[in-house]
């Protein structure tokens, strides 16, 4: 039975606009349709999170996928997403997406995704028409009353515990715990970390360095954010072979947030980062390096400060995906060497 607020869209002429979404259910179906019975005695599987529990009667075959990479664990699980959020950030594709999404669709047989503008907002009217068995966005920042509006829609996986601190790790087997296909997400995420080390051995000068990733404007260094160790971006340093600075660590204990802002006159607390990677361009390392407090910082002192283009495909990569990782992580460890070496120089 529908529920009432999806009973409703599909009632008006909404439906009309965005009949799209049947064909790509139909991949989804297909691309499912080879499971084993041994995983649909998983359901009904009950998933806990940070607005209670969601029960997923049975294996679901329409699959929406909301908030950041979400649909990267899908697609690698070779089912194909009826919809899934635009990308809002970085390079993107002609469809929306960024690269390696978009080649996964590609590689399962769908040129063109069904993809939800909701930039400003959930899209509830184009998520309903698709008629999802389950919406699944462990990395995103619902709050409760839009967790339950989509709830309406279908049962729905929303972050676990708190919004934007879902590991890459943590996103893949949940979202294919949902899915009904863990030990498959569980593998992925040993394949890939297999990946990383192998990788990692190729780049012996990050060994024993430190490394923080900041948010820092040119316009206004007055203040300034660095992301905690829980927040995806800094915990793939960790993952790339580069420790979280004691001072980063200690200021994670006082913040339960992904990110916390540092005072310009309080920088001399981070004299013990190495590496700094930081959004922006060759203008902010100039700004950093001319400033009689930021330039005290070792890693600005040294040149060691990975610059992210917004504009890049690395400056998505950065909060990595399943699908990511292997698409940047060579582009990641080059550029993360090259400041350690600066390092190396001084």
């Amino acid at each position: 039975m529908k529920k009432p607020l999806l009973a409703l869209l599909l009632s008006t002429s909404i439906f009309a606009s965005f009949i799209g979404c049947g064909s790509t259910s139909q991949k989804a179906e297909t691309a499912t349709s080879e499971t084993t019975a041994e995983a649909d005695t998983q359901f009904p599987l009950t998933i806990k999170h940070a607005f209670g529990e969601t029960v997923i009667e049975s294996k679901p075959e329409r699959i929406v996928n909301l908030g950041w990479a979400n649909q990267d664990t899908t697609l690698a699980l070779g089912v194909v997403p009826v919809g899934v959020s635009a990308a809002n950030y970085g390079l993107m594709t002609e469809n929306k997406l960024h690269p390696w999404t978009d080649d996964a669709f590609k590689n399962l047989g769908e040129t063109s995704p069904n993809v939800f503008n909701d930039e400003t907002g959930w899209d509830y009217e184009a998520i309903a028409v698709c008629e999802p068995d389950v919406i699944i966005a462990s990395y995103s920042g619902f709050t409760e009353e839009e967790y339950n509006l989509l709830s309406e829609i279908a049962p729905v996986v929303p972050f676990l515990e708190i919004a934007w601190k879902t590991n890459w790790r943590e996103q893949t087997i949940t979202n294919a715990t949902a899915m009904g296909l863990k030990e498959d997400g569980e593998k992925l995420v040993e394949q890939t970390d297999a990946l990383i080390a192998e990788k990692l051995a190729e780049y012996p000068d990050l060994e024993g360095k430190t490394a923080g990733y900041f948010w820092i404007s040119q316009d206004d260094m007055s203040t300034f954010y660095a992301y905690l160790p829980n927040d995806p971006r800094a915990s793939y340093l960790n993952d790339l072979g580069l420790a979280t600075p004691e001072s980063i660590l200690s200021l994670a204990e006082t913040s339960d947030d992904f990110s916390v802002t540092i005072s310009r006159e309080k920088t001399d607390m981070l004299n013990d980062v190495d590496i700094m990677v930081v959004y922006g361009d060759k203008g902010l390392l100039e700004a950093l390096q001319a400033d009689p407090l930021m330039s005290q910082i070792p890693a600005v002192k040294n040149g060691a400060v990975v610059l992210i283009d917004s504009t890049t495909a690395l400056a998505v990569a950065t909060t990595p995906s399943i699908l990511s990782i292997p698409y940047a992580v060579d582009d990641y460890l080059k550029v993360l060497n090259e400041a350690a070496q600066k390092i190396e120089a001084k």
